[in-house]
């Protein structure tokens, strides 16, 4: 005794749709997760660059190369590349700053020193 098939070839048409539709919903969210992992690369590069620009310019200052004190220079070249000056220390010549921005809840943070050339 044979059982009678139950399913024909044609029973499958739709299948290719869910499938290409699985794909994209997969290749759309790896694309937003490339995208939100290459922000975050990018505020932490930033964080990090205006540390070392807020370090120079304040041993400038200390230098006596442009006006105001370390601090105060090394502050306003942090809010201008769009960071916090979390802190700022002056050991002689040389100025150790942290820098901090927040992304996505979550608080960056650099730190970087400058000081006379050798």
């Amino acid at each position: 005794m044979s059982l009678p098939l139950r399913f024909a070839a044609t029973d499958d048409v739709g299948a290719g749709s869910i499938l290409a539709v699985g794909i994209l919903a997969v290749s759309a969210i790896s694309a937003l997760t490339v995208a939100a992992w290459a922000s975050g690369v990018a505020v932490d590069q930033r964080v990090t660059a205006a540390a070392d620009s807020a370090a120079l310019a304040g041993a400038d200052a200390i230098r006596g190369l442009v006006p105001g004190a370390g601090c105060e220079v090394a502050a306003r070249v942090a809010e201008g590349n769009g960071v916090e000056l979390a802190s700022c220390v002056v050991s002689g010549t040389v100025v150790q700053v942290q820098t901090r921005a927040t992304w996505a809840g979550v608080s960056l943070t650099a730190r970087a020193a400058a000081g006379p050339p050798p």
